[in-house]
This record gives C-alpha cells, sequence and structure tokens, in this order.
C-alpha cells in the first residue's frame, strides 16, 4: 500500500483538488455559466480524479489503487480534452488555459509515477490483472460489459 496513511495526504489527490476547485472557479464566468452541458461535464471530469485518487487508495491493496489510479489519468485527459474545447469557445483566454492545462497535466504525472513506484512490488498474477483490466476498460465505459453477477 501507499506509504500515506491518507488519501489527503497525497500529492496527487491535493493537486486534483487545486484542479477541482480552479475548475468550478472557471465554470462560474459569465462567458460558460451557461452551457450547461459543458459546465457539468468538465466539473464531472475534475471531481472523478479526486473520487478515483480517493477511493483506490481506501481500497487498501496496491493492484486496487493502481487500476483507480488509471481512471483518475483518464479523467484528466477528459478534462485536457474539455479545457481544448473551452478554448475553442472562448470561455479561457490563453494564461487561463495554459493554467489549467499545466496542472491537469501534473496531476497525470504524478499519478502515473505513484502507478509505476506500487508496480514495484506487485507479482506477476497482480499485473495480469491490471493488464486485463485496462484493456476492459474501454468496454465497461461504454456499458458494453456487466459485472453484475
Amino acid at each position: 500500500m501507499s506509504a500515506e496513511q491518507q488519501f489527503e495526504n497525497l500529492e496527487c489527490w491535493k493537486l486534483a483538488r487545486q484542479l477541482t476547485n480552479s475548475i468550478y472557479d472557471f465554470t462560474r464566468g459569465d462567458k460558460v455559466k451557461k452551457d450547461f452541458a459543458y459546465v457539468d461535464q468538465i466539473r464531472r471530469a475534475s471531481v472523478s480524479i479526486m473520487n478515483n485518487i480517493s477511493e483506490g487508495h481506501e481500497r487498501g491493496s496496491n493492484k486496487d489503487f493502481i487500476k483507480f489510479l488509471y481512471i483518475a489519468r483518464g479523467s484528466a485527459g477528459e478534462v485536457r480534452n474539455m479545457l481544448y474545447i473551452g478554448q475553442d469557445q472562448g470561455y479561457l483566454d490563453k494564461p487561463a488555459f495554459e493554467e489549467l492545462m499545466d496542472l491537469v497535466i501534473q496531476i497525470s504525472k504524478v499519478c502515473y509515477g505513484l502507478i509505476r513506484y506500487l508496480s514495484k512490488n506487485l507479482d506477476w498474477k497482480s499485473k495480469i490483472s491490471i493488464a486485463l483490466f485496462l484493456l476492459l476498460i474501454p468496454f465497461l465505459h461504454h456499458g458494453n460489459i456487466s459485472l453484475a453477477t
């Protein structure tokens, strides 16, 4: 498990919290606040980063934590994409875009560094399990596979 006892002490979670607060501030602006679908989507994606880091950490195993960190990175990619859309629609000026983009890229890198650190002590079965999970994520995301029993 991560050396940190609480997810609130993890650098990736702290950065994700900062990003979420910045996204909420940005989406309260006059230019963007009426685009309800955009606001909802970018807020959900930024919150998802925080939620996946915290939930994965609380699962209590490196294998599960790594899976959730990969999902958090996917949500970070979604936020980056939404930032491009926001810039294209005139919701973000260049300095605001660059500040948010730098932060979300930093989160993704810190999560990946933690993934690499946690992966060092996994057995081969856990590594295969994670690889299979990563292969199935696109299908799980689109509802093509049911995990219900």
